[in-house]
């Protein structure tokens, strides 16, 4: 991904109130995004969807047409696309995990509309997109590798959904506070907003974020964003003049 693309999707994310890093990791130079961002610029652009329409229902395969209506200052603009997912070829499914094709589905077509009203398709993906894309989340490939030395899980309570139930096990909640107290150090010691990306973006970094609990890790990211916005990174008047177009 080169300098210019980067710097097209942080511009893009300033404009609802998102930062680059920490949202955004790279596989094979393609650009990924997490769900959980699309989500929130998704509400953030005010972006509503119709309800769903099933082209295909089998047992093992789900296609679904998703369309998503965002405001604009002259009208809604309107994307729809389709999401599918077929166990075997495009969503694998492994051990005793669970076959969701319908809700995976819905969350690929649903993610490609808020990618294309949000003006990046064609420069992101989701996470969802491939199997390949999740598998390479940087959290999950540092936490899998830490919970292979720490040895086996204890098996999941019944009822338990099947992303926690394989979820990694976090660190030692006294080393990730001490990894989170260094990170925010690092992040108050950056200088510019292209420092604080490329910690935020460093495969170390993403490996400390890794092993913090949920909790830890996302107060991590909202000092950094903090210190992003203190460096004068344009969120607040990006986000302030996005919502006066909308308005």
């Amino acid at each position: 991904m080169s300098a210019t693309t980067d710097k097209q999707i942080a511009d893009i994310l300033a404009t609802y109130g998102e930062p680059l890093a920490g949202n955004v990791w790279r596989v094979q130079g393609t650009a990924v995004i997490y769900h959980k961002a699309l989500e929130r610029i998704a509400v953030q652009a005010r972006i509503r969807f119709d309800a769903p329409v099933i082209v295909r229902a089998e047992r093992d395969e789900a296609v679904i047409l998703v369309t998503g209506h965002m405001p604009g200052p002259n009208g809604d603009r309107t994307e729809w696309s389709i999401g599918e997912a077929l166990i075997g070829v495009n969503y694998r499914v492994s051990g005793k995990q669970a076959a969701y094709v319908f809700a995976m589905a819905e969350k690929r077509a649903k993610d490609r509309v808020i990618l294309k009203l949000a003006g990046l398709h064609g420069l992101l993906y989701s996470e969802d997109e491939a199997d390949e894309f999740k598998a390479s989340r940087p959290d999950l490939v540092a936490a899998n590798t830490q919970a292979r030395k720490a040895g086996p899980a204890p098996a999941p309570e019944e009822g338990e959904a099947a992303d926690d139930a394989e979820a990694p096990r976090a660190a030692p909640e006294s080393a990730a506070g001490s990894a989170e107290a260094d990170l925010t150090a690092r992040i108050d010691e950056a200088q510019s907003i292209n420092a604080v990306t490329d910690l935020m973006l460093a495969p170390e970094t993403q490996s400390a974020l890794a092993a913090m609990p949920s909790g830890l890790r996302d107060e991590v990211r909202e000092h950094a964003k903090a210190r992003l916005v203190a460096l004068g990174w344009p969120a607040r008047s990006a986000a302030k003049a996005r919502k006066a177009a909308v308005a």
